[in-house]
């Protein structure tokens, strides 16, 4: 009697658990992966990090998150990448809307030009810079010549500006390549029609373009703050040692004064900054799709 008020599964439920069963076992090998390869150090750099004299504790902790150069470090990186992302966007936008909009002889090889920047490693724009604006650089050189004395030029790559402009300049075509796929994809009868109706070129960017591609803007822009918050290749090659950001601060530690579980402090920081600011882009991002589907 029993047997009989027992659920059993329908014909066509047991389609549908096989397909759960099987979608479980091609995910399970490449979450596996991916909790090997990701969780494993994060575990290991937070075990490191509780490693004292004595033991375990948490008095690592306390002295590298209370030190001056802590909270120098951690203001200046987010200071030079909030920094580095207003700048990539600003002229990110504006070399996005010069080639989709405002055609010129040899737009096509600028767009390749900054096809190939995302293809180069940061350092070589730095040593780029350094070239250009170092002590033994064209620009001194030639300031120096034509002033006869020498010019206070040569300190500028090793200032936070000349970090700054060196991750503006390696940075922008991650905000350039993403805004002209989405101006890419704009109706074109839209932009007529506007022009048509007399709405000035201001008026057509600022109404119709820019609120179109603001989802593209917004990815970018969160992909460089992403990027330069963890920079390190820049400011190590400017030689800027005034210059302390976070990823420099744990190369210090790590590498040049071999303090492992103080490096793990500060390496468990950057990559909490980093995932934060991953889940409020996503958030953000969320949100912005539900009002455009709306």
């Amino acid at each position: 009697m029993t047997a009989l008020l027992e659920p059993t599964a329908t014909p066509t439920e047991r389609p549908v658990r096989q397909r759960n069963r099987r979608a479980i076992l091609w995910t399970a090998p490449p979450v596996l992966v991916v909790l090997a390869i990701a969780c494993y150090p994060i575990l290991r750099v937070l075990a490191e990090s509780t490693t004292t004299p004595n033991g375990r504790g948490l008095s690592v902790w306390s002295q590298v998150l209370g030190s001056a150069s802590f909270r120098d470090a951690l203001w200046r990186t987010v200071g030079i990448a909030v920094a580095s992302t207003a700048g990539c966007l600003v002229l990110g936008t504006f070399l996005a809307v010069v080639l989709a909009f405002v055609p010129f002889p040899g737009s096509a090889v600028v767009g390749r030009l900054i096809d190939t920047v995302l293809t180069l490693p940061s350092f070589l724009v730095t040593l780029a810079f350094t070239f250009l604006y170092g002590s033994a650089g064209a620009v001194n050189a030639l300031l120096e010549r034509i002033t006869g004395n020498p010019t206070t030029i040569s300190n500028f790559l090793t200032t936070p500006l000349g970090v700054i402009a060196a991750e503006v300049t390696f940075f922008t075509p991650f905000v350039v390549r993403p805004l002209l796929a989405a101006f890419a994809q704009l109706p074109r009868e839209q932009l007529d029609v506007a022009a048509s109706l007399g709405a000035s070129p201001w008026r057509v960017l600022g109404r119709i373009v820019l609120p179109e591609a603001w989802p593209a803007l917004a990815a970018g822009g969160s992909l460089v703050l992403l990027l330069t918050l963890n920079e390190f290749g820049i400011v190590l090659f400017t030689g800027a040692k005034g210059v302390l950001t976070l990823p420099a601060l744990i190369y210090t530690r790590g590498i040049v004064t071999f303090d492992l579980p103080g490096a793990a402090v500060l390496a468990t920081v950057q990559v909490a900054l980093s995932l934060t600011l991953y889940a409020c882009y996503r958030l953000v991002f969320a949100r912005m799709t539900t009002r455009k589907g709306d």
